[in-house]
């Protein structure tokens, strides 16, 4: 299968690296310092990969709109209007996008969805996150999809972090905190806190390597699929 990588960074040159591994070609690769460059290329490749800043989003759906080519993005920190923006294309390509490509991700939001509403009455729910000391974004991606995993209806008052005289626990608050220091992959707790008792779910990634595989499977399974917007909860389950 032939790929068209958007970012260069330690994600994009490992997708690269497995993906060349594996027997896939790639078309071309654009980082932020020639990302201009892909307004002069036609429909060169079966799924365009997309692991880069936010920035590149209007050069990304320029390109997509123009070519139809499939879309995988794994880009995080976009704002409400660019989130938007992307999902828009899927009337023009079919469009997956995932703060995280990982399996057993995809699984525990899965599972969240169908404990949190037998906890939320009685248990005070808190998120915490752990990522590199390089990492742009706080919270993660996966975080803010495992909040919507626990509350899609947004009825919960996030807050990110605590400090000062901020008084009691509300009832209908959800903490959501992020830990930045060293090489972390990237951990997710979620943590139930309950009348004498507490139950936590957590996800502990040991390398970006599982984010690449599951970025490059899914990828393989995009091309011939109708024009919409898909997450890993579609494909994996069905829905």
């Amino acid at each position: 299968m032939r790929f068209l990588l958007i970012g260069r960074g330690k994600m994009g040159r490992l997708i690269e690296e497995t993906a060349r591994a594996g027997g896939d070609e790639i078309a071309a690769a654009f980082g932020h310092d020639d990302l201009d460059q892909l307004a002069k290329l036609g429909k060169a490749a079966d799924v365009v990969i997309d692991f880069s800043r936010p920035e590149a989003l209007p050069e990304i759906c320029a390109y997509v709109r123009r070519t139809g080519t499939p879309l995988l993005s794994g880009t995080t920190g976009y704002t409400a209007a660019q989130k938007a923006q992307l999902e828009a294309l899927g009337t023009a390509a079919p469009v997956l996008w995932s703060a995280n490509f990982s399996l057993g991700v995809a699984v525990l939001y899965r599972a969240l969805r169908v404990v949190s509403d037998v906890l939320k009455p009685d248990f005070d729910i808190e998120i915490t996150e752990t990522h590199h000391n390089q990492k742009a974004d706080a919270p993660s991606g996966t975080a803010k999809l495992l909040l919507d995993a626990i509350d899609p209806n947004h009825a919960l008052t996030p807050v990110y972090g605590r400090e000062g005289n901020c008084g009691r626990r509300e009832k209908r608050e959800i903490g959501v905190h992020a830990l930045r220091g060293g090489t972390v992959a990237g951990t997710h707790t979620v943590h139930f806190f309950g009348p004498d008792e507490e139950l936590e779910f957590t996800h502990r990634a040991a390398s970006r390597q599982i984010f690449v595989n599951g970025a490059l499977h899914m990828a393989r399974m995009l091309p011939g699929k109708a024009n919409g917007v898909y997450d890993l909860q579609k494909i994996l389950f069905g829905e």
